[in-house]
């Protein structure tokens, strides 16, 4: 009997790789050549597997009606706002992401977002390596930051990254922290010892703002600029999400009018960023390429945790990360 065909859209680990040819033959795009998007199209007529990142392509009515084969779309990533959910459960399609792998590494990269925004890390490396650290030349002032510890973060969307990073500044560095969420978690708040707050409240109340949620219709553009106008203007908004989620603008005329101190961004709303977004330019705001999980290992764990999801659907199994939508 012949193996499923699957589309492997982007490079994964060699070991990731050999346990999905144990299941299935592989189809990768050529890389020695750019191909437009219907020549990309073209090379799923016979697929019955998809395995890509979460930002990679996009699983829609115009992918499924050239992948008349397609059984399951396995996603290296916690996002999925690459499925059109409707699409793939009218077709029978199974769609699947990778959670709980990169809670502990992205709710590391939030601290260090935090601590670098507060304590001016990005700004003060640059101005050592610019020669600008001279006795006589700086008043203690020009390097004084904020403190963490004993500060308030304000965590929206408490998920499992957002329980992490919870932990992280509650017994790490003695935060009090305070969240808004969908639904309350009352087990959660008397096991961590963290608050709820209305969402405007928390905006008022906190010293960092730390943005968590995924990428849905209701969470497009949720912060805005009436958001910032409540934030303290010694506040630091942190975004470790997805970039559409804010208003970048708003995001940037907020800075530019000092409603708030700075910002840690891991995500902008176009990626990559234009170099002449302001935001680049601004020296209290420091900027990542979207380095949420990007260790070794929880990138190689994401993606066999997509391959055994990948494999899991292709042999009439449920996998074990079916996403909410497509649970029957």
């Amino acid at each position: 009997m012949s193996k499923p065909k699957v589309l492997i859209s982007s490079k994964i680990p060699q070991e990731v790789e050999q346990y999905i040819a144990e299941h299935a033959e592989l189809v990768r795009w050529p890389s020695d050549r750019t191909l437009s998007h219907e020549q990309k199209l073209a090379f799923l007529h016979d697929v019955e597997g998809l395995l890509t990142t979460g930002g990679g392509i996009a699983v829609n009515e115009e992918l499924l009606q050239h992948a008349p084969k397609l059984r399951i779309a396995s996603n290296i990533a916690v996002g999925y706002n690459n499925f059109d959910t409707a699409a793939m459960k009218a077709r029978g399609v199974l769609g699947t992401n990778t959670p709980h792998v990169l809670d502990d590494t992205v709710a590391d990269l939030v601290l260090a977002l935090m601590l670098a925004s507060a304590r001016r890390v990005t700004e003060l490396d640059q101005l050592v390596k610019q020669g600008k650290w001279q006795r006589g030349k700086l008043k203690d002032e020009d390097l004084f930051g904020l403190d963490v510890h004993h500060a308030t973060v304000g965590i929206i969307g408490m998920g499992r990254i957002g329980e992490a990073i919870a932990k992280r500044a509650k017994f790490g560095f003695d935060m009090d922290v305070l969240y808004y969420n969908r639904s309350r978690k009352p087990e959660m708040e008397e096991r961590l010892g963290v608050s709820y707050r209305a969402l405007e409240q928390l905006l008022r109340e906190s010293d960092f703002v730390v943005l968590m949620t995924p990428l849905t219709s209701e969470t497009t553009r949720l912060i805005r600029k009436e958001h910032f106008e409540l934030m303290k203007r010694t506040a630091f908004f942190i975004n470790a999400s997805r970039g559409q989620t804010v208003d970048e603008r708003a995001l940037i005329e907020a800075l530019q009018e000092g409603l708030i101190r700075g910002a840690g961004l891991d995500v902008f709303e176009q990626e990559p960023t234009d170099p002449n977004n302001p935001l680049l330019a601004m020296p209290n705001v420091v900027t990542l390429p979207h380095i949420g999980s990007a260790t070794a290992k929880t990138r190689f764990d994401m993606a066999m945790r997509a391959a055994k999801n990948l494999v899991a659907g292709l042999k009439g199994e449920a996998p074990p990360d079916l996403v909410g939508e497509l649970r029957e």
